[in-house]
C-alpha cells in the first residue's frame, strides 16, 4: 500500500472514472444548457438517423419507431439529465456503482440502436461497428464490479471521516 491507503490500481482506476465521467459531464451539459437536442429534434435526428443509415439492429429499429420516436422528448431529456448526472457521479465518485450499471444499461441501449454492421458482415466487424459504445461500456464494467470511488472520490472522503470521527474511535 502506499501513502494514504491506495495502491497504483486504485489510482488507475479512480483516474479512467474521472476520465470517462469528464466524457460524460460533455456529453450531458451541452444537452442540459442548450435547447437543440431536447426540444428542437437533435434527439430525433439521431434516432432517424439510425434508422436510415441501418445502424439500429433489426430487432431494435421497432422498438426505436414504435416507441422512442413517438415520445422523442421525454427521452431526450431523460438522455440528457442522465448523461449529465453519470458524469457527475463518476467525477464526484459518489454513488458510482449505481451509475455505472445505468451507464452500462445506456451504453447497450446505444450499441443496439446504432452500431449495426449490417447483415452478412463479418464477426470481427460487429467489434469494429461497436468501438464508439463498447469502450465506455467495458469501463462501466469494470467500475461496476471494481472499487472504482476508493480514490479521488466524495464516497471515500466521508468513509474516512466517519473512521476517524471521535465517536468510532472507542
Amino acid at each position: 500500500m502506499e501513502q494514504g491507503g491506495t495502491n497504483r490500481n486504485t489510482t488507475a482506476l479512480a483516474i479512467l472514472r474521472i476520465g470517462v465521467g469528464a466524457f460524460f459531464l460533455i456529453f450531458g451539459e451541452y444537452k442540459v444548457f442548450g435547447t437543440q437536442f431536447t426540444q428542437h429534434g437533435g434527439f430525433q435526428y439521431w434516432i432517424n438517423k439510425f434508422l436510415t443509415e441501418g445502424g439500429a439492429y433489426p430487432f431494435m429499429e421497432r422498438v426505436l419507431r414504435g416507441f422512442v420516436l413517438p415520445h422523442a422528448t421525454p427521452i431526450a431529456y431523460l438522455v440528457a439529465y442522465g448523461e449529465l448526472a453519470l458524469g457527475l457521479a463518476l467525477v464526484l465518485g459518489v454513488l458510482v456503482r449505481a451509475a455505472s450499471a445505468f451507464g452500462l444499461l445506456f451504453m447497450l441501449t446505444l450499441l443496439v440502436s446504432s452500431d449495426y454492421p449490417g447483415h452478412g458482415a463479418a464477426f470481427w466487424q460487429y467489434f469494429g461497428a461497436s468501438l464508439s459504445h463498447s469502450v465506455f461500456a467495458l469501463c462501466f464494467f469494470v467500475f461496476l464490479i471494481g472499487r472504482a470511488d476508493a480514490a479521488f472520490s466524495l464516497a471515500r472522503r466521508r468513509r474516512d471521516r466517519a473512521q476517524s470521527s471521535p465517536a468510532t474511535r472507542h
